[in-house]
């Protein structure tokens, strides 16, 4: 096999995702359509908002909050009412739980720091039974997009020197292989090499083919733009609302 994981997608999720992996000693190769000016994707644009649940910031605010309200107002959101909906309402619960518990504690620990005010992002209705954040919990990271995806960016950088880790720039995934039912690595297409600055549109033109095998694969593509050219399900929207999609 060509490594332990195959990772998709090198914005801030699979950055995380690589670099969580190879410190707990998993041989990695990150691929990613886009060149390498683009590590780290659109979350180098963002506010750099944080979800967080009951934080110190928001007491310090007088904002009350608790997991069992973030909870309420998700479902509120989200709606769940299908049967594909049971993994989704999990991911939903474990992701409350984390920015609940130790969430903000370990992006601390990671030289993520924040600002003092919450904001009150997703907005809803001013009450805990509709759509929307029925309390602030938009916590912005000192040094907004840029500063989330550093800490992270250098883990990565430093696992692929220490040879951990394989950054595959400009390899678009097309397909994920499997062998009966079990999925063993992804296909695709080598894209031509493009010095576009971050954030500029790049060639499509593809001058290669590829195949990498490991034992697991992460998809961490498509984020808020959607800009995906692979079918994905059961990830969050740009509101966090869990839904099956492509």
């Amino acid at each position: 096999m060509d490594a332990d994981v195959i990772v998709v997608g090198a914005g801030l999720a699979g950055l995380v995702a690589a670099a969580e992996l190879t410190e707990r000693g998993r041989s990695v190769v990150l691929v990613d359509q886009e060149p390498e000016q683009n590590l780290g994707g659109q979350a180098f644009w963002s506010f750099g908002g944080i979800f967080l649940v009951d934080s110190p910031e928001q007491r310090r605010m007088g904002v009350r909050d608790s997991r069992e309200l973030a909870l309420q107002d998700w479902f509120g959101t989200a709606a769940f009412d299908r049967d594909t909906d049971e993994w989704p309402r999990r991911w939903a619960e474990a992701y409350v739980d984390f920015a609940a518990g130790e969430k903000r504690a370990w992006l601390r620990e990671r030289g993520v720091g924040f600002f003092p005010i919450v904001g009150w992002a997703e907005r809803g209705g001013y009450d805990a039974t509709g759509h929307g954040n029925s309390v602030p919990r938009f916590h912005v990271t000192w040094g907004t997009g840029p500063a989330v995806v550093a800490p992270f960016e250098r883990r990565v950088r430093a696992a692929a020197e220490s040879g951990r880790l394989a950054l595959r720039f400009r390899h678009r995934v097309d397909e994920i292989v499997t062998d009966g039912g079990t999925v063993t690595g992804v296909r695709g297409a080598v894209l031509e090499p493009s010095d576009a600055p971050r954030g500029a549109a790049t060639s499509r033109v593809a001058v290669g083919e590829f195949e990498l095998s490991g034992q697991a694969v992460v998809v961490s593509s498509g984020g808020i733009g959607g800009n995906h050219d692979l079918v994905r399900s059961a990830w969050p929207d740009s509101l966090g609302t869990p839904r099956t999609r492509c």
